[in-house]
């Protein structure tokens, strides 16, 4: 029996204006080469409290004819469940490995904090996304790496990145942090409300469509 979605939980599509999305763990365009557990009707769910935060974001890139471009929101624990699997399953995917993790066997990738046993997205008020044109759709800014490029170029502050890059990403921590999130050290991505209500708690209800039920 799935666990129930609480009540105190957005469809960020129902709530932030002209947002677009581009849930990579929903389909084989990842860095485990197949779609993830819990992914099977991909929607961009998070706490109403950082859906909330996320608003004026959206509305000062707007103003600039930009929007956000999420890449994924809350991740259900079996999805983590199911990095643990294929980090531990003996295979390397060679074209897999190049594109998203060049410098670190997969093996690795837990040991040096990219991923982890149970992650911040379980919580509901982490949320991974960049920059795009207001009517770009998924064709993100560049930001010197893809999502989910495992290694230094992907450190916020990372040096070697294009001047243009390295703007886009200081426009994107600039506005996150100014509304109350926190960035991860090792992904320029990666974002956390500060303020998140469920710090201690990891769900694990699938993403789905249907609209949460009256409370």
């Amino acid at each position: 029996m799935n666990e129930e979605r609480p009540p105190d939980f957005a469809d960020l599509l129902q709530v932030i204006p002209e947002l677009h999305c581009d849930l990579r763990y929903g389909g084989p365009d990842n860095f485990t080469g197949a779609p993830v557990a819990g992914y099977a009707q991909p929607r961009p769910w998070l706490s109403k409290a950082a859906a909330q935060a996320l608003l004026p974001v959206q509305e000062t890139l707007l103003a600039m004819d930009l929007s956000l471009l999420i890449l994924d929101a809350y991740r259900p624990a079996r999805a983590v469940r199911h990095f643990l699997c294929w980090a531990g399953d003996g295979v390397e995917d060679a074209q897999l490995r190049q594109r998203f993790h060049p410098t670190l066997a997969k093996t690795e990738l837990f040991d040096a904090g990219y991923l982890a046993a149970r992650s911040s997205h379980s919580r509901g008020s982490t949320v991974d996304l960049t920059l795009c044109a207001r009517d770009a759709g998924e064709d993100a800014l560049p930001m010197g790496t893809e999502f989910d490029f495992f290694g230094p170029a992907s450190w916020p502050h990372a040096l070697g990145i294009g001047l243009q890059e390295r703007a886009n990403r200081l426009l994107l921590q600039r506005l996150m942090l100014a509304h109350g999130f926190v960035q991860s050290p090792l992904e320029w991505w990666h974002f956390t409300l500060r303020s998140e209500p469920y710090p201690g708690r990891y769900f694990d209800f699938p993403l789905e469509t249907e609209p949460a039920p009256s409370a």
